[in-house]
């Protein structure tokens, strides 16, 4: 079966940081994309950035300068750098890969639970 599992999140005063991990478990045949996204409360699920596996990456126009998102594909992990961090990225933040596992090479989209990330100001 396949997880992922995040890490990371937390609370933090304006013009922090926090770095976040996802960690894809399982017999996993292969992944391809890997992307964050984020839910404020009251607000609808919403692209962060994602990350190809080649290391293509393309991010919201609201965190670019910002964030980075990042992969180790021998982890089968995608982390996701965020600085300057604002009040208005407080949301939680879910993992999300497009993976194949054993026996099957067909690739399905799996989230991860969710990580809490707070800025305060």
């Amino acid at each position: 079966q396949v997880q992922l599992e995040e890490s990371g999140g937390g609370l933090v005063q304006a013009g922090g940081f926090l770095r976040l991990s996802c960690e894809a478990s399982g017999n996993i045949f292969s992944i391809n994309a890997m992307g964050w996204y984020r839910q404020a409360p009251g607000k609808q699920r919403e692209l962060v950035a994602t990350i190809t596996s080649g290391g293509n990456s393309n991010y919201a126009d609201s965190v670019k300068g910002r964030f980075t998102i990042s992969r180790d594909n021998a982890k089968n992990t995608v982390y996701l750098q965020m600085n300057s961090l604002k009040p208005e990225d407080t949301a939680v933040y879910y993992c999300k890969a497009k993976i194949a596992y054993w026996p099957d090479p067909i690739e399905n989209d799996y989230w991860g639970q969710g990580t809490q990330v707070t800025v305060s100001s």
